[in-house]
Parts: C-alpha cells; structure tokens; sequence
C-alpha cells in the first residue's frame, strides 16, 4: 500500500433479544442459545452492517440497537478507505442488495464475515455464524421457521448519516 495507513476493524456484536434467548432458549429449543445476534463492521471511524434496508452505516454504537454488547478486535487493515467504499457499494449493488436479506442464510452476519474477510483475512466467531443451522436443528426451529422466514430487520443509524460514507 502506498501511503502506509492501518485501520484497526471491530465488530460490533448486538443481542437482538436483550437476554432472553438465554433463558427461554432451553425450554423452547431444548439447548442454550445465549442472543439472537445482530453484528457490524466498524472501521475508518463508521459503523457498517446489512439489513433489510441494505448496506448502512452510522457512528459507531449508533444504530436503534445503542451500543454493542461486546466487541471483537478482528486487528488492523491496510485497505484503503477509497477502495473500502468501491467494494461495498459493488455488494450493494449486488449480493447485499435489500431484497437479498434473508434472515437466517443471507443477514447482516453472512455481511461481517464476508466484509471481515475483504478487510483483515479473519473470520467472525462461529457462535455467530453457526446460529441459524443450530436454531433450524431444533423442532422448535423448525415449526418456527415460516414465521422467521418473514421478518426483517433493520438496525437503521439514528445520526443522520445517509448511506455509507456520508456524514
């Protein structure tokens, strides 16, 4: 890389349920879940994720979820930030378009382990990806999934941003 930057990556990790799918999780699943997770991307000082409303950005800890209920430091990138925004606005445009969000095979997990990767060559914690195929594993998961299929959700910044990258 010409100019030598780093850029540290994190990603940001949301328990959708607030605790309750540790508790209710073995009664209705037969195992523990401990969250139903949401996750982002945050570099050059934005928060980047994947919804129904497809790729966003805002400060980071600003999305309606607040701040993150923990962190994972995925290190440092050299990629510059320019050429960070040409790949996302090609996921955009294709594989992250809004009609593409699928809850469970295709959200904003699939997102950060695929951004993680482009950035920094890590993969996410399994516990995140591996979370749909355990849910779906159970009968529960099964009866439920119509209904899950169905929803979508969108974890909008609530900074003003528009898009990624604009402030």
């Amino acid at each position: 890389m010409a100019n030598g930057s780093s850029y540290t990556v994190q990603l940001y990790v949301y328990d959708l349920s607030k605790g309750l799918a540790r508790q209710l999780s073995p009664m209705m699943l037969g195992k523990t879940v401990e969250g139903i997770w949401h996750t982002g991307i945050v570099a050059y000082g934005e928060e980047f994720f994947f919804g129904g409303g497809g790729v966003t950005s805002c400060y980071p800890g600003c999305t309606i979820l607040g701040m993150p209920d923990s962190t994972v430091d995925l290190g440092n990138t050299e990629v510059p930030r320019d050429l960070f925004q040409e790949y996302l606005s090609s996921l955009g445009e294709s594989t992250y378009r809004p009609e593409k969000y699928h809850l469970f095979e295709h959200n904003c997990n699939t997102f950060s382990a695929e951004v993680a990767q482009f950035l920094t060559g890590k993969k996410i914690p399994s516990y995140i990806t591996d979370l749909p195929s355990e849910v779906l594993s159970t009968p529960f998961g099964q009866a439920l999934r119509p209904l899950l299929d169905s929803i979508t959700v969108t974890p909008s910044g609530n900074n003003g941003m528009n898009g990624y990258g604009q402030r």
